[in-house]
């Protein structure tokens, strides 16, 4: 007996396979195609940004003293460079494998029409074009430097008594080796990573916008409520990493504050929150792009089978509390009520339909996780065993 044949595949979308320093990890073995060898990327990543600050301060006797604030306490540079940078780098195979799956699942779903096929793949291919943008690439580094020479001119004399400046006998400031690198090495590559991912969240943010103006075959009766699309929802999660490295750097950078300055955890509650909130915004704007298509299959449906359910409803009624009724005919156990009943259900589905491809349950979710790099903060303010105390008083 043959087989029918199999849906065509959507062509491949990865929104980390290109660009100018995915070449470079080809060439210098630092991945396996496509994405693999994640665990020596962060190595690599860590001996050229972290390791080389280690060595230098402890040449310059400013890892676990001889400065205010030595190298070994820095809550912040420890918390970019050994927390944050890894979870970026990590971020690439798990962004790949989670997106390429809901792209595919427009096809698989049936959501993109046969004829609108062509254009939906065009899409894909301008969408990976922008990816694979040399230039973009390039200004984005070019960005990172200039940023971190201004930062240096600038904002310099904020790190007065660090490890990373040096007094001389007459008492001026300049920059220590271990300085230098951090400033323009470290910090450099640090930005560069981050911002190439909010390259890529454009290139996303692209690649949803265009398709959402396609004529979408959406299904308002869907379980998920959200008329077949409930799979982009999900997509969110797929950039978590991404998210709790901004979140580790800020946390790290407060704590740092908490740590050598005179100041308490509740003067960056606007702060935490305000960065929770954008971070949160960042991710689930671009679903907003299928409120329309998704207002319009709810008003649509809610037409179809109103008129359905009217038509419906009527013969029942005819059939079982009119004239019409038949005799002999047991009401219990007859298939109409059970249809009835799947009528009632399938019109909950319908109502409950959101405009939103996301539920509050991804809300929270995401809230919660954003949110976890700042939990640590609170041992500052609560001792660990009073913190434990308080917890399993409540539990128990």
């Amino acid at each position: 007996m043959s087989q029918p044949p199999a849906a065509p595949q959507a062509p491949d979308f990865s929104l980390v396979l290109g660009g100018p320093l995915y070449q470079m990890y080809l060439r210098s073995g630092l991945v396996r195609p496509p994405a693999d060898l994640v665990g020596r990327r962060i190595l690599a990543f860590i001996a050229v940004a972290w390791l080389p600050l280690a060595v230098l301060t402890l040449a310059g006797g400013t890892a676990f003293g001889g400065a205010q604030l030595p190298f070994a306490a820095d809550l912040a540079a420890h918390t970019r460079l050994l927390l944050a940078l890894p979870l970026l780098i990590a971020a690439e195979l798990i962004v790949h494998q989670r997106v390429q799956v809901t792209v595919r699942q427009f096809i698989e779903r049936g959501i993109i029409a046969p004829a609108d096929r062509p254009q939906f793949d065009g899409i894909i291919a301008s969408a990976m074009r922008l990816r694979n943008s040399v230039s973009i690439e390039i200004a984005l580094a070019v960005a990172s430097i200039l940023f971190g020479y201004w930062f240096w001119r600038e904002l310099m004399s904020l790190y007065t008594g660090s490890w990373q400046i040096a007094v001389d006998p007459a008492g001026g400031e300049s920059l220590t080796a271990a300085g230098w690198w951090y400033l323009f090495v470290s910090l450099n590559l640090f930005r560069f990573v981050l911002l190439r991912w909010y390259f890529r969240l454009s290139v996303w943010y692209v690649f949803l916008w265009r398709v959402s103006r396609l004529p979408l075959r959406l299904n308002p009766l869907h379980p998920d409520r959200a008329g077949g699309l409930g799979f982009i929802g999900n997509s969110v999660f797929a950039f978590l990493p991404v998210l709790l490295a901004q979140s580790a750097v800020l946390a790290g950078v407060i704590g740092s504050r908490i740590l050598h300055e005179d100041v308490e955890l509740p003067a960056f509650y606007m702060e935490i929150a305000s960065a929770v909130a954008l971070l949160m915004a960042v991710m689930l704007a671009p679903l907003l792009f299928f409120i329309a298509k998704l207002a319009g299959a709810k008003r649509e449906g809610t037409r179809e089978y109103g008129l359905l359910a009217m038509r419906y409803v009527d013969e029942f009624r005819d059939k079982w509390l009119g004239e019409r009724r038949p005799a002999g005919q047991p009401l219990t156990g007859s298939a109409d009520i059970q249809s009835l009943a799947d009528l009632a259900g399938a019109h909950d589905v319908l109502r409950e339909m959101r405009v939103l491809p996301f539920s509050m349950r991804t809300i929270v979710t995401l809230a919660i996780v954003v949110a976890l790099p700042y939990l640590p903060l609170m041992l500052t303010m609560i001792p660990l065993e009073e913190l434990v105390g308080r917890l399993v008083t409540k539990l128990l």
